[in-house]
């Protein structure tokens, strides 16, 4: 508990084995009630070794994809009566023990959506990303601001925290079964008015840590540029995509 707020971490897991203890380890169980790895049919030992470390283990059959995977962790995590989730990747990139931090800023209701920023602080070279990659997140950052009105630092960190709330209005249920996935949903939230705060989060680029390729990349990023075009159009009463409609538990 958070001062009386219930927190869950949800991990969405595909191919963890090598990092998942680790990530564990650095958590902040003296505050977390529960962790959930959603296991995306990964051919490793990683639902073995979450068993084992005593983590709450959900299942996909075959592989449904990186937004699937969310899918199932916000949708247990409603189910659970969480009122703080915290996206942790099992990768071991982010520094888990900054979720402490993360779910603070929503439980002192400043802040509906927290984002993990590997921008602020400088540190995302000197981690690690590639060149390419750093370039890549700076254009389309700039690209989002510009359409959506926003000021953040990036768009495309894999480390969240959202309130209930969050998860009760917005229709993530209708997002991308894909990596866009994040995206969509941060861009939801910013066109339906929900406070966003950043954390400086140090991240690391290693073998093990999980990276999409170059083709994926691109894909990814005309994904980024079409729902920023949406969100543009919706905020300026042009055009509603069905992206913004209503979240299946608030329709009627």
């Amino acid at each position: 508990m958070l001062n009386d707020k219930r927190l869950m971490v949800v991990m969405p897991a595909f191919r963890a084995a090598r990092t998942l203890e680790a990530t564990w380890r650095g958590l902040p169980h003296d505050i977390v009630d529960r962790v959930l790895l959603v296991d995306d049919a990964s051919n490793d030992e990683t639902v073995e070794i979450a068993k084992k470390l005593g983590i709450d283990v959900l299942l996909h059959e075959i592989n449904l994809g990186y937004g699937a995977n969310q899918k199932t962790c916000y949708q247990a995590a409603l189910e659970d009566g969480a009122d703080i989730i915290v996206m942790v990747h099992p990768d071991y990139q982010y520094e888990p023990r900054l979720a402490t931090a993360m779910a603070a800023m929503i439980q002192s209701e400043v802040y509906d959506i927290v984002i993990g920023s590997r921008i602020t602080g400088g540190g995302a070279l000197r981690g690690g990303m590639p060149l390419w990659k750093y370039i890549a997140n700076r254009g389309l950052t700039a690209f989002q601001n510009l359409f959506l009105g926003a000021k953040l630092s990036e768009y495309h960190s894999g480390y969240r925290a959202y309130s209930r709330q969050v998860l009760q209005t917005l229709n993530w249920q209708g997002n991308s079964n894909d990596f866009v996935f994040d995206n969509q949903f941060l861009v939801q939230g910013i066109v339906s008015g929900f406070r966003m705060g950043e954390i400086s989060v140090p991240t690391k680029y290693f073998d093990d840590a999980s990276s999409i390729n170059f083709k994926r990349s691109v894909q990814y990023g005309f994904g980024v540029l079409s729902t920023s075009v949406a969100g543009l159009l919706k905020r300026t009463g042009l055009y509603r995509s069905p992206l913004f409609s209503l979240s299946e538990i608030n329709r009627p």
